[in-house]
């Protein structure tokens, strides 16, 4: 694995602080309406997504996820400025304002969404491991889901079909207890969702999804299996959101207390830690990376608030029309 260093560190923290503060003027826009319908925050996850990058290729390797989704684009190098103006309904957007907050989508970035079917984004990011696989590519397919997700026969389906093909895919569960309000308590007589993959003999295993570096070894060793030919991985990172599933989730199955302890171990605060008991950086390095963090924020929200909403006839330019036959060219 590529060695974590000082700037590795640093650029983690920065990463994570960005996504966390991008993901809190979120919410301060969803109550001012202007982000509209569904808002599912990532906040207290980052150090999944981090860790995965740093053992990640960016020139091939793909990602797929659920509708909690608007961080891992960014980290994939999609401009944040697009993803809020897509989160505003905005034509700038990374899908002109069509997509919105469950939809974030790039094909330039291999970040293939953004699904709103629980669970659906399962044998997607299979059929997306197998395109790698035919076309001999070299990339590795990151599929994300939440433990709710895990109930899915689609799952069953896919981890089949990827163990018989070898398909250079990785499975990844953010076990965040919780599903869309339901405890992994009360969903099956096992809260061990890694021990899905004994079935079909797939590698599997459970892994801190609070601490980056433990996620950054573990995806490594499963993503450089996935790409020798010996095909997938299933991962369970166990983490925490400290927001509801949405935005107007009351959060009466847990504590307020609950939430606190968790906070504890706070992956942004991990980093930090580590960052200044090795002296990589001092107190007003850090503030100067706060106050960039806090700038690209406001950035985006500018960005996004002045930009054009989506023209009319950008209605007709996505749909088949039947005037002439077969149909009207797509012209987006």
């Amino acid at each position: 694995m590529k060695e974590v260093t000082k700037e590795v560190y640093l650029k983690w923290y920065e990463d994570m602080l960005l996504w966390r503060k991008f993901e809190d003027k979120l919410a301060a826009l969803y109550i001012q309406q202007k982000v509209r319908g569904f808002l599912h925050l990532y906040n207290g996850q980052e150090a999944v997504l981090a860790g995965a990058l740093h053992a990640m290729d960016l020139t091939k390797d793909k990602m797929i996820t659920a509708y909690r989704n608007h961080v891992q684009p960014i980290g994939m190098g999609v401009d944040p400025r697009n993803v809020m103006a897509e989160l505003l309904g905005k034509a700038t957007g990374t899908s002109k304002g069509m997509g919105g907050s469950m939809h974030i989508f790039s094909k330039e970035h291999r970040f293939y969404g953004g699904h709103g079917i629980v669970g659906g984004q399962i044998p997607v990011g299979a059929g997306l491991a197998f395109a790698d696989k035919y076309f001999e590519t070299g990339g590795v397919t990151m599929t994300y889901f939440g433990d709710g997700a895990a109930r899915q026969g689609s799952l069953h389906e896919a981890f089949n079909m990827a163990m018989l093909w070898k398909l250079p895919v990785v499975f990844i569960v953010e076990n965040n207890g919780y599903a869309m309000g339901t405890s992994v308590e009360r969903t099956a007589n096992h809260t061990d969702i890694w021990k899905l993959g004994l079935g079909y003999e797939m590698p599997c295993g459970p892994v801190d999804g609070m601490n980056p570096v433990k996620v950054a070894e573990a995806m490594h060793e499963a993503i450089e299996r996935a790409r020798r030919g010996d095909g997938p991985t299933f991962l369970e990172m166990k983490t925490y959101r400290y927001r509801g599933h949405s935005m107007s989730d009351a959060q009466l199955y847990r504590s307020k207390e609950e939430v606190e302890e968790y906070k504890k171990i706070d992956p942004i605060t991990q980093v930090l830690d580590v960052i200044m008991d090795q002296k990589y950086a001092t107190e007003e390095e850090i503030e100067v990376i706060d106050q960039r963090v806090k700038d690209l924020v406001e950035e985006c929200v500018k960005f996004a608030e002045e930009s054009p909403y989506p023209d009319l006839q950008q209605l007709y330019d996505v749909v088949y029309a039947q005037e002439d036959y077969p149909f009207t060219p797509h012209k987006l």
